[in-house]
């Protein structure tokens, strides 16, 4: 028996990274933190409150989205603040991401991890949206058309779509990686 291991056709031992993908990850850690910064600081984030000048834009948004506004937080409401730690969570797992994908020897687990971040953006905002239309969209009904395009539509749109193509990216990844893997196992019982 070879004392080597044979190495399928086509098969690259690197692990693949996206830059797209990498880019996401990162522009939207501050973000993320930003706003779950403003949920956890309730009332003081919001307007009135003697914090409110880091998060002036939620004047328009708390008016906007009233999951992040004033009788929400009155009304003693958990889902803003469970949904923002589930962003701590899932930023905390795309920044592990981030750091198995581009350390000096990339890891193998690195797309995985990526998936699963991805996974948890895209079920989050799904559920949000969901929640949405099933109380009859009682937190944004009372906008105007375009103000819910502007304002709510694409701006957590992006939510969905870009992590549906990580998802989809990574998965594709994972999937190349485990079909090279079956087939170098495959080659190496042959011997």
């Amino acid at each position: 028996m070879s004392s080597s291991i044979p190495v399928a056709p086509n098969v690259s031992p690197k692990t693949k990274t996206h830059l797209w993908i990498s880019l996401w990850f990162l522009l939207t850690t501050p973000v993320i933190f930003w706003d779950v910064g403003y949920c956890f600081m309730r009332p003081r984030s919001m307007r009135g409150g003697d914090l409110h000048w880091i998060w002036k834009p939620y004047s328009i948004y708390q008016d906007v989205d009233l999951v992040y506004g004033v009788k929400t937080f009155e009304d003693g409401s958990g889902f803003t603040n469970a949904q923002s730690l589930m962003n701590v969570i899932e930023t905390l797992i795309n920044l592990y991401y981030l750091y198995l994908a581009h350390r000096s020897v990339p890891s193998p687990s690195a797309p995985l991890v990526g998936f699963t971040g991805a996974v948890m953006t895209l079920s989050k905002t799904v559920l949000y949206w969901a929640q949405e239309y099933y109380c009859n969209y009682c937190a944004v009904g009372h906008n105007t058309v375009q103000d819910l395009i502007v304002l709510w539509i694409i701006p957590n749109g992006a939510w969905i779509v870009l992590p549906a193509f990580i998802t989809y990216r990574l998965g594709k990844d994972i999937s190349q990686s485990l079909a090279s893997s079956e087939a170098i196992a495959r080659a190496y019982k042959k011997q």
